[in-house]
């Protein structure tokens, strides 16, 4: 739990501070004397009388009392400390910079469970340990460099790891990105990044605390409580950015289903931050790239006006945006000819709109002011602008920081020329303004975040379930695959729409079936779990010889004990999986169905519960959504009746949280019916 004493401590002792300030114990030290902290700083060290012109207690039980202890000791040594801290000095937050816990051994670990259930025991605070520490603008108790710019409208940062930390705010620093907080959690042992935020959350005041949150996250512990507090954060108004790292396998694991293949891990990260309405970046550039957007105006629409003096990377970025599906519209009219009068010859204003390497401020602002005032077709206006170190371009910086104030379209800084101009750029950040200085990350990043979902609503669907049925089915069932009478079954109690079929068991039991459904049929081999790799599957059967002579093919195939047959079906093939995540629950995925899903892997994915709007996303961003929309004349898919089965197969995985992989393929779509032919379930309890 975080508390007040972390928060604002009134007093900090310094456990292991030292001189020697290129240790961490001597570093947070310096960083707190030179930082902004107001109240009483002690320092324990054993060997030293005078610590950085500082009192040092020897003996910690000599120290007044204290509100927040940040330790820089050997990891043997934190426990009897923080219990004489907690026991006689009223200690009741605690920084521990110091490794060789549950990230070293087993030892470790069992001494960090000692430390965290001690500090519990009194409602304490815990950062780390193994962490660089805490900055916020009370104090500044990291024991790294740089110490950013602190503003209560910068950026609150959370990591989880404390050298990315460093690289982050390193990068962050000279582009002008302010931040509001940095909490780096090590281990985690008693509060996560997830922790963090949750307080966040709840204690959000919207007229004080910074609207913007940047995560780095290497394990992501209580999914649940991440989504939770996230979209809350971002439905109070906030914008949240993560980068989650180690999503790489060294291989897909062997799955025995589509789904099971397509859906990994990551694949529920992306789900997840997308339900949550998190940003999530790949890299930490894109990651200052996203953060230092949110500091601008929001992107109210699409079309997006690029100022430049230099061909070059107007191209680019104009690649980069058109990309990632903004639009660079044409400028023409009266009011563009007139815009040309004011440029010198050769200038364009068709967008991009190209003022030459020879122009001027007074041009610059007379762009800008037709792209605010002028041009209803524009949404949002990059401006690049560079130097090849010819002449000095405050005018032009110190232009473009009046035309943001009074602008309210947003207004994107460029500025490529860092060390050409860096004295410039360098006052031009001094007004609390940030710098893109590369043009295609700046585009990348601006296309994310414009197509980043907002959050998920968690609607109650009412569907009509059969949930009695469908326990009855999973509490008798063993571990595997269910037979298909089973998976009927399922599939029947969730309202999930199916061909008729039936299992035959002989070529007697096949005729009597066609008799009562009709030609032409499907005959599929029961037992093998890749029916089509086998040659399991038979279509478009008409007479009764083919379906004995069919028949009789099938069951000779290896580990086939039956047969199961249904009318044919006609329509675009579509897929609908599930798989559950360890953490995550259930993730549910469609796609284009049959062979299409192998090769084309063509799926989006969201996390159970499914909404109807999510259903509706998954549908409409696939990048095969034309052929399902119907595609030279072929009859489109009913999308509405196919997010319907969507929502169906959650609730399904919801009533039934034993189905660990299941695959729908294919569901045949037309206008008049979505239904599925192939359907597979797993179970696997724990």
């Amino acid at each position: 739990m975080i508390n007040t004493q972390l928060l604002n401590p009134e007093s900090i002792v310094v456990v292991g501070g030292s001189d020697d300030i290129h240790k961490p114990g001597g570093k947070v030290l310096h960083n707190l004397i030179n930082g902004s902290f107001k109240g009483k700083l002690y320092v324990s060290n054993p060997k030293q009388d005078v610590v950085q012109g500082l009192k040092s207690y020897k003996d910690i039980n000599d120290i007044p009392d204290c509100d927040l202890a940040i330790l820089a000791i050997a990891a043997k040594f934190c426990f009897q400390t923080i219990e004489i801290l907690i026991e006689e000095k009223n200690t009741r937050a605690f920084i521990i910079l110091s490794a060789g816990f549950s990230e070293e051994n087993e030892e470790g670990a069992a001494l960090e469970k000692k430390i965290v259930d001690k500090i519990n025991s009194v409602n304490g605070s815990l950062i780390g340990p193994n962490c660089i520490g805490v900055l916020n603008s009370n104090y500044t108790g990291i024991f790294t460099t740089p110490i950013p710019t602190l503003n209560p409208q910068g950026v609150d940062f959370i990591s989880g790891s404390g050298a990315t930390a460093v690289f982050i705010i390193e990068s962050a620093v000279p582009k002008g990105l302010e931040f509001s907080s940095v909490y780096s959690v090590g281990n985690s042992a008693q509060m996560g990044v997830e922790e963090i935020l949750k307080y966040m959350d709840e204690n959000f005041n919207p007229d004080t605390d910074s609207k913007v949150k940047l995560l780095y996250i290497e394990n992501i512990d209580k999914p649940d409580l991440l989504f939770k507090h996230a979209s809350s954060l971002i439905k109070k108004g906030c914008k949240i950015a993560a980068i989650k790292s180690g999503g790489s396998e060294a291989g897909s694991r062997a799955a025995s289903s589509h789904t099971g293949a397509l859906a990994s891990s990551d694949v529920a990260v992306d789900a997840l931050f997308r339900k949550a309405g998190i940003v999530r970046c790949h890299g930490r550039e894109e990651l200052i790239s996203i953060a230092s957007i949110f500091m601008h105006p929001e992107l109210k629409g699409k079309n997006i006006a690029i100022i430049t003096h230099a061909g070059g990377p107007a191209v680019m970025l104009t690649d980069a945006l058109s990309n990632g599906g903004l639009e660079i519209p044409h400028i023409e009219g009266k009011a563009a000819d007139k815009l040309l009068e004011k440029l010198f010859p050769g200038s364009s204003v068709a967008n991009p709109i190209d003022f030459l390497a020879t122009g001027t401020a007074e041009q610059l602002g007379h762009i800008i002011d037709a792209c605010e005032n002028d041009f209803d077709n524009i949404d949002a206006i990059a401006v690049i602008f560079g130097s090849p170190g010819l002449f000095p371009v405050y005018d032009v910086y110190d232009l473009l920081d009046e035309k943001m104030k009074v602008c309210k379209k947003p207004i994107y800084p460029i500025l490529p020329s860092v060390v050409n101009v860096k004295d410039e750029i360098e006052k031009f950040i001094d007004k609390g303004r940030i710098n893109f200085p590369d043009e295609v990350n700046f585009g990348k990043a601006l296309t994310k975040v414009f197509h980043t979902c907002k959050p998920a609503e968690l609607e109650t669907t009412n569907l009509n379930i059969n949930k009695e049925a469908i326990r009855k089915v999973i509490d008798n069932a063993p571990n595997g695959y269910l037979n298909p009478e089973q998976t009927n079954t399922l599939l029947d109690a969730a309202g999930i729409s199916r061909a008729h079929q039936k299992v035959v068991y002989s070529a007697e039991e096949a005729i009597e079936f066609v008799k009562d459904q009709g030609y032409p049929q499907v005959m599929k081999v029961v037992g093998p779990v890749h029916k089509s790799d086998v040659g399991g599957v038979a279509l478009n059967i008409k007479d009764k010889e083919s379906v004995i002579e069919t028949f009789n093919r099938l069951m000779k195939i290896k580990d086939t004990y039956a047969v199961l047959m249904n009318k044919m079906l006609f329509g675009t093939e579509v897929f609908i999986g599930a798989k559950r995540e360890d953490k995550f629950g259930h993730m549910v995925l469609t796609g284009l169905g049959g062979i299409f899903i192998e090769i084309l892997k063509d799926v989006n994915t969201s996390i159970t519960p499914v909404s109807f709007d999510e259903a509706n996303w998954m549908i409409k961003n696939l990048k095969s959504y034309g052929i399902i929309k119907g595609a030279r004349g072929q009859e489109p898919v009913n999308e509405k009746l196919l997010a319907e089965q969507i929502v169906r197969v959650s609730a399904l995985v919801e009533a039934a949280p034993e189905i660990f992989e299941m695959d729908l393929n294919p569901l045949f779509g037309n206008m008049e019916y979505v239904t599925a032919v192939d359907a597979r379930i797993r179970i696997e309890k724990d």
